[in-house]
């Protein structure tokens, strides 16, 4: 019998395939179920067709797998928007090594790679120190919540189980304070480009301190928002920053472009490898900081020999890699193209005593040629790309300067994959393999990689 959309079939997962979703056959024919597990046998719906697969979602779990978490839940909402949060932990960390191991070999061409176990995180929950949830109108009631899978459908959970437990506090009491007031601030339509209340963000810091940002299409000296606020702090006294961001613009970018200091400090701080940074409402920042301890950790102990060596840190935003790395090597030049993040590097270098770190600006092929051409020499070089990886030019270019180690910080699997594959075909070896469970509850991996240039 032909499949149609609609249908409701019966399959067992086979396995967890990259991307989180789980693989069964009906008759012969491939369906990709998401939220499944390996062992499920479950009642799913046809939802797509394509002509050598299909998708379904889960209707009901007829036997469970022995990986799945208890509780009954199946759905993307269920689990707080976390597609790998049906699976046990011990399971997730197995899977993702294996999702590793399967690109490589799939997309890289690489055989026999040592990829060693992931590093996963003493704990699982609460990681996040920095969230944005939206804010919606439902019940009468404003709330605020994740998006749906595929959609700007807000739904509320009780606890978000990734945020930090202070902002999951600061959240709570906000909508306290919003749904009390005599008449409610409204909440921004998309769709009619109306209303008051986008979002809201919450960044915390290892002591336990939080920043509010209040993102909204009003105007900041708004006199019931700034109330809201200052109640707000006064009831959380951990709350030591607060800023209103105007966002008056159609678009999903939460921030605006305006971010106002109303209350507190200027920022809060976060303290990594006995280095201050400064976090603002625009900062980036690792999300989890305990398992990014061990994912530059990890750089420091791939950089081998690092006492002796001179560094550049490519793609490399505020620094943050490359002043960790400068306490260790001889000389660091940190490239990144984003004039901003370089003004902010230089300023957290300078409050930290960190002297033996040059920061450029400018586009990374060019610069490590002005270098070479300068008769500096370098032994490594760190990259860290966005999740779309190198371009190959640059990969090539890179290749040309014979440049002995690369470490390459990946949250993509499939691209560092890709770049490898570039890599070894330009005369270099990938090494090893460490993958960081920075995302638990999530299908997300981050790697690093070795390479060294062939004899």
């Amino acid at each position: 019998m032909e499949l149609k959309k609609g249908d409701l079939i019966e399959v067992i997962v086979e396995k967890i395939v990259y991307g989180g979703e789980g693989l069964g056959y009906h008759n012969g024919f491939a369906i990709f179920v998401p939220m499944s597990v390996p062992g499920d046998k479950i009642q799913c719906e046809i939802i797509s067709l394509k002509k050598s697969y299909g998708r379904a979602m889960i209707k009901k779990v007829i036997i469970p797998g022995e990986e799945r978490v208890q509780g009954g839940k199946i759905t993307f909402e269920e689990f707080h928007g976390c597609d790998f949060g049906m699976l046990t932990y011990e399971a997730q960390l197995k899977y993702k090594k294996e999702m590793v191991l399967d690109v490589m070999k799939k997309i890289g061409k690489i055989e026999n790679l040592k990829v060693m176990d992931i590093l996963g995180a003493e704990e699982p929950k609460h990681y996040r120190n920095k969230v944005i949830e939206p804010f919606a109108f439902y019940n009468n009631e404003i709330i605020t919540g994740l998006f749906k899978k595929k959609s700007h459908d807000v739904f509320e959970v009780e606890e978000n189980f990734l945020n930090s437990v202070l902002g999951n506090q600061i959240i709570k009491e906000l909508k306290i304070l919003l749904n009390n007031l005599p008449k409610k601030l409204s909440v921004y339509d998309e769709k009619l480009h109306k209303g008051v209340l986008r979002h809201v963000m919450i960044r915390t810091n290892s002591k336990n301190e939080a920043m509010v940002v209040l993102i909204v299409n009003a105007k900041e000296d708004n006199p019931i928002i700034l109330e809201v606020l200052k109640k707000l702090k006064n009831i959380i006294t951990n709350i030591k920053s607060v800023y209103i961001s105007i966002n008056k613009e159609k678009t999903n970018f939460a921030l605006g472009r305006e971010n106002h200091h109303i209350l507190g400090d200027k920022t809060i701080k976060e303290n990594l490898f006995d280095i201050e940074f400064n976090i603002s409402p625009t900062s980036f920042f690792q999300i989890n900081i305990e398992q990014t301890k061990k994912l530059y950790g990890t750089v420091l102990n791939f950089a081998e020999n690092i006492n002796n060596k001179t560094v550049v840190d490519a793609y490399s935003g505020t620094g943050t890699i490359g002043m960790i790395i400068a306490k260790e090597a001889k000389k660091v030049y940190s490239i990144e193209i984003v004039k901003s993040a370089v003004e902010d590097g230089i300023k957290t270098a300078k409050e930290n005593n960190i002297k033996n770190i040059e920061f450029i600006n400018g586009a990374l092929e060019k610069k490590i040629a002005e270098l070479l051409k300068n008769k500096e020499k370098i032994d490594t070089i760190i990259l860290d790309p966005p999740r779309k990886g190198v371009e190959e030019e640059s990969l090539m270019k890179i290749a040309e300067t014979k440049i002995a180690e690369i470490i390459y910080i990946s949250c993509n699997p499939s691209t560092l994959a890709r770049d490898a594959e570039i890599l070894c075909r330009a005369g270099y070896e990938i090494m090893k393999i460490q993958p960081v469970d920075m995302f638990p509850a999530t299908s997300h991996i981050e790697c690093v990689a070795r390479f060294e240039k062939n004899n």
